[in-house]
């Protein structure tokens, strides 16, 4: 978390800003983007070999086709492939410049820096070293199959680690998180306390106060399914 003070401002008979607050930076920003893209690469020239009746069934081209279905170069050049597009698709998403000038247009510094290209800088380097630390974590989730298959005595290719393999993991993690930030806008968005005076969603401690009458205890329960 990087501390933004913003400076005082008076509108009228009302003061603004003085207050700080925080701008969170993901270690992994790019979520499972990375993956999904060193895959599809990796894919394409085996499934092109493999349209090619001429070429197809050469011993170079099935030794290559089968490297690239789970053998030990797809996880080499997957995890290489995996660091580059975590990178990319940072700088593609993230953009220090535009942060930088909302910033100053808003009234906001990080203390110890200078509003504009300064602060700019700063933001860079920082999600540059997160993204290190990100890409890192992405590719243990990806080679993290087949550590597992080692141990159980399952070969690399096997539908079971890819299945339930760190890349599966987080996708459904991701998808479960979406969801439930789904649930919850919508269930401020028809103001019901009932469901939110229970659980740990974020947001609903200032709605404790507020009255209301609590759904049915199974009404949860139909809503999810």
């Amino acid at each position: 978390r990087i501390s933004v003070q913003y400076a005082k401002r008076v509108v009228g008979r009302k003061q603004f800003g003085g207050q700080t607050q925080y701008l969170p930076l993901k270690v992994n920003y790019s979520g499972v983007m990375p993956i999904i893209f060193a895959t599809a690469v990796l894919s394409l020239p085996a499934m092109m070999l493999g349209l090619i009746p001429a070429v197809a069934s050469h011993p170079l081209t099935v030794k290559f086709i089968g490297q690239m279905n789970g053998g030990t170069a797809y996880y080499v050049l997957g995890g290489i492939g995996i660091f580059l597009f975590s990178y990319f698709w940072v700088a593609m998403m993230f953009q220090p410049s535009q942060i930088a000038e909302d910033l100053k247009r808003n009234g906001g510094y990080i203390p110890g820096v200078r509003p504009g290209k300064p602060t700019a800088d700063f933001l860079d380097f920082t999600m540059t070293r997160l993204t290190f630390a990100g890409a890192i974590f992405l590719t243990f989730l990806f080679v993290l199959p087949v550590g597992v298959g080692a141990l159980v005595n399952l070969p690399p290719g096997s539908l079971i680690l890819q299945f339930f393999g760190g890349t599966s993991l987080l996708i459904m993690v991701g998808v479960v998180l979406d969801v439930m930030r789904q649930v919850e806008t919508q269930l401020l968005q028809k103001h019901y306390d009932g469901f939110l005076r229970k659980g740990k969603l974020k947001g609903r401690y200032d709605r404790l106060n507020q009255g209301g009458n609590a759904a049915p205890r199974t009404a949860i329960v139909y809503l999810w399914t």
